[in-house]
């Protein structure tokens, strides 16, 4: 059996065994790697075609050519960003790469760069000598009521020629490539930590839920205005839609189960319902951390795949997650990123991917990927052992 890419990944959604585990880098936007670490990459291969393009400009992530998908045998792409123009740039260790043609930061005398909104605000800021860009700016930070959250614009529609390129890019990949193709939704959990401060938000949830609530009602309202103009554009052209919040920390989740259900997890529930029922897509859910006490409601409010299975965190052991949830829930990840990929030997990251496919593939319900975004410093060559133990240990 030779199954091609796309039939690979969705056999594997099905929670059954295709020819050998899929594999995804890039598929979204915590799949992917950091763009210093991909040209290292390239330059460690010999591979001098094509350009290294930053979509995500607070991670620096790269968009993985194709050229790197046939090399480590990948089975999915995401639906490329409407991003028309791009203009030459250089990496923090000063390698090069391209950039959306608007990305514009101001460096300050001490080197940190900064970029602004329209308002003046400074927003992200990339400290000098760093390698990402930090959000800095919480414009409901102050807000102490309810009714200070009714004028703020959280929805903001996209334009026409947005949703064309949408269109166009989702039925391309679908009609002239064999790859499973993924597309990117919300979440609501992060987006309010973003406005609000993650300090000030974690009060919030804490001796004020209403107010909380209430701010994740209009996060919820906001994505499903934006899904309601983009699902029909790539409805029946993409296999997985992806979103997420990260909800766990090393130890555990970020709150105690009580309060998940009772605050974060109806809106959740709400609004992952309506990307299901209106897209036909498998439901892809990102979230770092230790969430092993949080699985049963995931899989109660429709996740179909879990990423990143941040197998170094507590209680997150691979052959005690597929033992207990591998009939419910898909695993997509798994490779720890934390100690072993940085920082191991390239025999030691051969070990690793082995013990985590003979943990996660049996039966299916498994698509391999290391744990979060490959990092700046992570070293090529344990890259390519990852990718070579794939392919000696992941057939069935």
């Amino acid at each position: 059996m030779n199954l091609k890419r796309r039939e690979r990944i969705l056999k594997a959604l099905e929670h059954k065994e295709p020819d050998r585990v899929p594999v995804d880098l890039g598929g979204m936007w915590c799949t992917g790697i950091m763009g210093i670490a991909y040209n290292q990459l390239k330059n460690y291969w010999g591979i001098k075609e094509g350009k290294t393009k930053i979509y995500d400009l607070g991670q620096q992530l790269a968009m993985v050519e194709p050229v790197i998908l046939e090399h480590i045998n990948a089975d999915v792409m995401p639906v490329p960003p409407c991003i028309k123009e791009w203009k030459s740039w250089q990496l923090p260790d000063g390698s090069p790469c391209e950039v959306p043609v608007d990305f514009n930061p101001e460096r300050l005398q001490d080197g940190s760069l900064i970029l602004k909104d329209e308002e003046g605000h400074v927003i992200f800021k990339m400290p000098s000598k760093g390698y990402y860009f930090d959000n800095v700016y919480h414009p409901l930070a102050e807000a102490s009521s309810i009714s200070e959250l009714e004028d703020y614009p959280f929805y903001t529609p996209p334009s026409d020629e947005e949703l064309k390129s949408l269109e166009e890019n989702a039925k391309n990949l679908y009609e002239t490539t064999d790859y499973a193709v993924m597309a990117g939704a919300g979440g609501i959990y992060e987006w309010a930590q973003g406005l609000r401060g993650w300090d000030i938000f974690m009060m919030d949830l804490a001796s004020d839920p209403k107010f909380a609530g209430y701010l994740l009602d209009k996060l919820v309202e906001a994505n499903i205005q934006s899904l309601e103009q983009t699902l029909p554009k790539v409805k029946g052209y993409v296999h997985i839609i992806s979103g997420g919040d990260d909800l766990g920390m090393q130890d555990g989740p970020q709150f105690s189960p009580e309060l998940y259900r009772r605050v974060i997890k109806p809106r959740q529930k709400r609004l992952y319902r309506y990307i299901k029922e209106h897209s036909g897509a498998y439901l892809f859910y990102h979230t770092c951390g230790s969430v092993y006490e949080l699985i049963p409601d995931l899989i109660e409010i429709g996740i179909d795949i879990l990423n990143p299975v941040q197998v170094s965190a507590n209680g997150m052991d691979s052959k005690k997650l597929k033992k207990e949830f591998g009939k419910d829930i898909v695993f997509w990840g798994g490779c720890d990123t934390q100690k072993v990929l940085p920082f191991g030997t390239p025999e030691e990251v051969r070990q690793e991917v082995k013990r985590r496919i003979e943990d996660f593939a049996p039966g299916g319900g498994f698509v391999f990927n290391q744990v979060h975004n490959i990092q700046a410093g992570v070293p090529p060559e344990n890259i390519e052992a990852m990718y070579e133990a794939v392919k000696e240990f992941g057939k069935y």
